[in-house]
């Protein structure tokens, strides 16, 4: 959570308590995405089975992709006025993604990245209605762009999973 501005002269038509709290929630949705990352970037180094090549690869498009989104929703979560959490106890903290222990089976890696898309979703939707109320622009292209990643992600790996 943030816990101060860092320049409370900031003047750009959304106050300080309600960018306080979208910056206290996408603080959330960079710790989901951060976890969900982490868990992607190991899947990718440990599947194995006849769907290695395939999910190999996959896994390393989803994570380079979740790279780069940490560091927009952190720079958003800046602009807005307040630190970026980070740190692995702090993310562990904020997130609604578990970490995962061991190294489960390819299809099981699969259904676990269905639910943790699933759930950076839904953190994404809920800060989105925060910003549209706000009248944050910005924050609002932000999310929708994540959520059309994370839902289309999330069908892609389902259908991995049918048949």
């Amino acid at each position: 959570m943030t816990t101060a501005s860092s320049n409370p002269a900031i003047d750009i038509g959304i106050p300080e308590a309600t960018r306080r709290q979208i910056a206290d929630e996408l603080g959330r949705l960079l710790a989901d995405s951060y976890v969900l990352y982490g868990k992607t970037h190991g899947f990718h180094w440990n599947v194995t089975g006849p769907m290695f090549n395939t999910l190999h690869l996959m896994f390393m498009d989803q994570y380079t992709e979740l790279w780069t989104a940490l560091d927009v929703i952190a720079e958003r979560i800046r602009a807005l006025g307040f630190p970026a959490p980070f740190g692995g106890a702090t993310f562990a903290g904020l997130a609604s993604i578990a970490e995962t222990e061991g190294v489960p089976p390819a299809l099981a890696m699969v259904r676990e990245l269905v639910s943790g898309h699933e759930a950076v979703a839904r953190t994404a939707r809920k800060v989105f209605a925060m910003a549209d109320e706000a009248n944050d622009q910005p924050t609002a292209d932000l999310l929708t762009q994540r959520l059309q990643i994370h839902e289309k992600t999330a069908w892609m790996l389902r259908s991995l999973l049918e048949g």
